[in-house]
């Protein structure tokens, strides 16, 4: 008999198998002896009391039934003269649109602007000691996309899209912890996704892709309404049957393009604010209910989420153990993200704080049409450039500064490398985003106390959320909706938010492709 299960077991107790046999045992109401194996399905925390208990959906095999291990169907090789569809950006979009694109039998032709991961991780260090952006090779734009040096995290709500059990396996074929298939919130870490992202990249090439980097696409060829090829910033072309755009959210000359060729886009919400760093050790207390957080426990997270006057406010992209990074893509910018290793062993936690933002918030950049909400985030990061006295210090003030409205003459220390600037967030936020955080700040102090903290950093400007831009496109073909072989996915075209969603969009992305090729 094969039978699944949800238990909950101490957090202490996790690690003994023994005890976890008998709290299988007792549930199903059977002996010990009578369980050939078991797997976990998912595993999560529940710190609501002082007694931390793990939450564990299982699968049992039970005599005569014993567990075999499915092994992952294999990509097979390219025949010849097989179709070619060009694909436009290496994030996890483009990552997987390729990948399931060899499933399907079809050739994908990578193009990404920026470096491989190797080359990319230089001009990072460069932006990291030095103030030195490389606008087509950064924190944003390079092999693997924003999500290869922005944490890992893979939890998503887009269960409904496509398989995420899919994408997950795909990671773990290519050198990601098993375990992101049972956590609640699975993580892989910055520093193991680089040679994840690269033993992808080899799997394209080995089953008969081609990656191409350095290669900006500047131009798309179109012929009687339909994309037949791309023209790349050195002049090449390359010709295929479809084109997927896969950009990112920080291609803004993508939307650029669109635009100047009256091609249809349109302005939709986002969400902008800053980035809230603590201590640590503080999170862990308020979460864990107790002041050194137990070996056997992670680092702890948070999520908040509140409304206020009918818009929303809540945490983003929560890092522990995490750092805070320049995030820029050009000069003259100034932005931050957060990421954590796999470890998660920095003294500082993370997570973007944010307020929701509608059309009619940028109205005064309506002149911009649909790359009005585009022209408000560049006003901003313009801003927090100049405040940061033209550098690429991070303009910071202490959570309880902020909310009282006073100046920071000290600063707290924080993981962001490049240094810190104190100045008033409400000088340079819109007033209904510092209006919305300090009311939010001290909701949230009221479900967490300790939360609202000294020891607490606002750093800014957190912008790049999501995509302000929406690239229309047919929701049964996924085409655009005027260029017809025209594939607009993932994050930069409006469909996706983080890196599972982009990953469903680009597998789904490749079946609508080859159901019509």
């Amino acid at each position: 008999m094969i039978t699944e299960i949800e238990i909950a077991i101490l957090a202490n107790k996790l690690q003994q198998e023994e005890a976890l046999q008998k709290a299988i045992a007792k549930t199903i109401q059977i002996e010990v002896s009578s369980i050939s194996h078991f797997e976990i399905l998912r595993r999560s925390i529940d710190a609501r009391s002082k007694e931390i208990k793990i939450n564990l959906a299982l699968r049992v095999y039970i005599y005569p039934d014993t567990f075999q291990k499915e092994i992952p169907k294999a990509i097979p090789c390219l025949k010849s003269g097989c179709a070619k569809v060009i694909v436009c950006g290496s994030g996890p979009a483009g990552l997987f649109a390729a990948i399931e694109l060899l499933r399907e039998g079809i050739q994908p032709i990578v193009l990404e602007r920026g470096k491989n991961i190797h080359e990319r991780k230089k001009d990072i260090a460069l932006l990291q000691r030095c103030e030195i952006v490389n606008p087509d090779s950064n924190y944003a734009f390079g092999e693997g996309g924003a999500g290869t040096f922005s944490d890992g995290k893979l939890y998503t709500r887009s269960n409904k899209r496509g398989n995420i059990k899919e994408v997950l396996e795909c990671f773990v074929e290519h050198g990601a912890d098993p375990n992101i298939l049972i956590d609640a919130h699975p993580h892989i870490g910055s520093d193991k996704l680089p040679k994840i992202v690269e033993q992808m990249r080899n799997t394209i090439i080995n089953k008969g892709g081609l990656v191409y980097f350095n290669s900006k696409v500047i131009d798309f060829l179109i012929e009687k309404n339909r994309v037949v090829g791309v023209k790349t910033q050195d002049q090449k072309e390359y010709m295929a049957s479809a084109v997927i755009l896969a950009t990112g959210h920080s291609a803004r000359d993508i939307y650029q393009w669109f635009f100047e060729h009256k091609y249809a886009i349109q302005a939709k919400p986002f969400a902008l604010g800053v980035r809230l760093e603590h201590p640590q050790k503080l999170i862990d207390t308020f979460q864990y209910h107790t002041s050194v957080r137990p070996h056997y426990l992670p680092p702890a997270e948070y999520s908040m989420v509140t409304q206020i006057q009918n818009r929303g406010v809540f945490s983003f992209c929560m890092c522990p153990g995490g750092l805070v990074i320049p995030a820029t893509t050009q000069e003259g910018l100034m932005l931050v993200n957060g990421m954590s290793n796999s470890m998660r062993s920095s003294a500082f936690a993370n997570a973007g704080m944010v307020v929701s933002v509608q059309t009619e918030d940028y109205k005064k950049f309506d002149e911009y049409g649909a790359l009005a909400g585009v022209k408000f985030q560049e006003n901003l990061e313009q801003a927090m450039f100049i405040a940061a006295g033209k550098s690429q210090k991070a303009p910071a003030q202490r959570m309880t500064d902020f909310v009282n409205g006073k100046y920071s003459i000290e600063l707290a220390p924080s993981s962001y490398h490049l240094g810190l600037k104190s100045v008033k967030m409400d000088e340079i936020l819109p007033h209904f985003v510092s209006q919305s955080l300090k009311e939010a700040f001290k909701i949230f102090e009221n479900k967490k106390r300790g939360f609202l903290s000294p020891d607490a950093m606002l750093l800014g400007l957190e912008s790049r959320t999501s995509s302000p831009v929406q690239i229309l496109r047919d929701p049964q073909s996924m085409e655009h909706i005027q260029i017809h072989a025209l594939y607009p996915i993932g994050e930069g075209a409006g469909y996706a938010g983080g890196i599972t969603s982009s990953a469903i969009d680009g597998i789904n992305c490749a079946r609508k492709i080859a159901q019509q090729i």
